[in-house]
């Protein structure tokens, strides 16, 4: 039977395949469309499956907040190229819906077909890595900050004791803000306290070897190296937790100086409470 151009160029819109594959798979199945298209898939099914051993290094952080849930997706790919492709990005945004709707917390077989689908459309090796989903209370607001192309995504989860403060423009800018600044400076931990005991042991440790190994050091009294090694550790916390880190938009005061000085300009106590940082292939 004769194939027209019209079925070919719907075939090939719906499977993304080329103008010849699309005829030869219509020519294959007697015209018919159904089994063209699948025959199509599988053959692009097929291309994934050899690339499977490919890293997927490349692509995006989708957030997503409705009400007082916060859902963070990283959807992988292969090249840039195809990250920056408009159907990647509807995809990011799909399955970040998806996750609303159905209450799910982490990728399932549902979610990685709707990955394999687009990966099979456009041949290239692709994966769903990670999900995160995060609640807030009544007294508590979201923010969230994607960087660039999508390759950094970050939430920040902040609380009053007056929540109707997060209605306020300058309350939200700041807020904006501290996720612009866990962006730029991936913060290790929100404060001291939520470092693990063991982990500053063994920078100590590091820490004082080095002084011990510093020719200038030699001969002084024990409580000198104590008071520099304490110095170094204070430096260390600064630099690695976001409360004592310089604040992105006025150095010379910490965030948790910056957070006081908003909250007294609004009148409420306001903290942050949680913050979760996305990086591609991190």
């Amino acid at each position: 039977m004769g194939i027209s151009a019209a079925d070919v160029k719907r075939l090939r819109e719906k499977t993304g395949a080329g103008m010849m594959e699309c005829k030869n798979a219509l020519v294959e199945t007697d015209g018919d469309f159904d089994q063209a298209e699948k025959r199509l898939k599988e053959k692009g099914l097929a291309a994934v499956e050899k690339r499977m051993d490919r890293a997927t290094n490349e692509g995006k952080i989708f957030i997503k907040i409705r009400d007082r849930t916060a859902v963070l997706v990283e959807l992988a790919s292969e090249t840039d190229f195809v990250a920056r492709n408009p159907e990647f990005t509807t995809l990011g945004g799909v399955i970040v819906d998806r996750v609303l709707d159905k209450g799910y917390t982490e990728p399932n077989e549902e979610l990685h077909g709707l990955v394999t689908d687009l990966a099979t459309k456009i041949r290239e090796n692709m994966s769903l890595r990670r999900i995160k989903v995060v609640h807030a209370g009544d007294n508590e607001y979201f923010t969230q900050y994607i960087h660039g192309d999508g390759n950094i995504g970050v939430l920040v989860k902040l609380r009053a004791d007056k929540p109707e403060v997060f209605q306020r423009e300058d309350v939200q800018d700041f807020a904006f803000s501290i996720a612009l600044h866990v962006a730029a400076f991936n913060p290790l931990a929100l404060d001291r306290t939520k470092i693990d005991p063991t982990f500053l042991q063994e920078q100590e440790i590091i820490f004082r070897k080095q002084l011990e190994g510093d020719e200038k050091l030699v001969g002084k009294p024990p409580a000198v190296l104590d008071n520099i090694l304490k110095g170094k550790l204070t430096k260390y916390l600064s630099d690695i937790c976001l409360m004592e880190q310089g604040y992105v938009k006025e150095e010379k005061i910490t965030v948790a100086h910056a957070l006081a000085n908003c909250g007294k300009q609004v009148g409420t106590d306001l903290q942050i409470v949680e913050y979760l940082y996305f990086k591609v292939g991190a």
